[in-house]
């Protein structure tokens, strides 16, 4: 008993909706503006550092930032830890019920693909968040083949699209030695891995594309 008045402190936020409802207990934790974006560069990420979240978010307030992680931290959706030797840092990481937000994240995500369009002259833009979309909808047309790796270069940092045991995903990073590498503004690039544009049509606008011309024919969306 003693444990659970600890929890509803714990978790009780500064603003709810005082409703005795799932939906609205849940937005009172994760509803504030930046919250699930910060768990968005968690999960894309992994374990990380402060710094790293941060240029996640452009346009976000350092002081905005730093309230919004010990909230989260003080809900147990983030913890803190040492980073091993020899680097001196503390990194954040998403604990067991913020690694469970994943399929929140990827359904809200979902959802607002058909928002995308054209890009908006000042929206800000992370080269890493192409990765979500790529996990959700990409699949591997030969599983039985062996896996391929293809470097996507749209922005501030590559990432890499792998198959493995029959599955697609997506890291950052770059490839040993990938077998193609697609470079581009980031709304082609996309349509391209989607299928929504060719290779030839997306050139015309810039896109570069160098390596095996069936690699992106082998992962494919659904």
């Amino acid at each position: 008993m003693v444990t659970q008045k600890r929890v509803r402190a714990n978790t009780r936020p500064r603003r709810g909706y005082g409703q005795y409802c799932a939906l609205a207990k849940a937005l009172d934790v994760i509803g504030d503006r930046w919250t699930l974006l910060i768990v968005r560069e968690l999960l894309l990420r992994g374990p990380c550092r402060y710094t790293d979240v941060r240029n996640g978010l452009p346009g976000i307030a350092t002081n905005l930032l730093a309230e919004r992680l010990r909230e989260l931290e003080a809900t147990g959706i983030l913890r803190r830890e040492d980073a091993p030797p020899p680097v001196a840092t503390t990194l954040l990481r998403l604990t067991a019920r913020g690694e469970a937000l994943r399929s929140v994240v990827h359904a809200i995500g979902r959802w607002g693909g058909s928002l995308l369009g054209e890009q908006i002259k000042d929206d800000a833009f992370c080269s890493h968040w192409l990765a979500m979309p790529l996990d959700l909808y990409l699949t591997d047309r030969a599983p039985k083949r062996p896996p391929i790796a293809i470097e996507v270069r749209s922005g501030d940092e590559p990432i890499v699209i792998e198959t493995a045991n029959g599955a697609v995903r997506t890291r950052i990073g770059r490839a040993a030695n990938p077998d193609a590498v697609l470079t581009g503004p980031a709304p082609l690039v996309l349509r391209v891995l989607m299928g929504k544009l060719t290779v030839g049509e997306a050139k015309t606008h810039g896109v570069r594309y160098v390596g095996d011309p069936r690699a992106l024919q082998r992962v494919r969306p659904v």
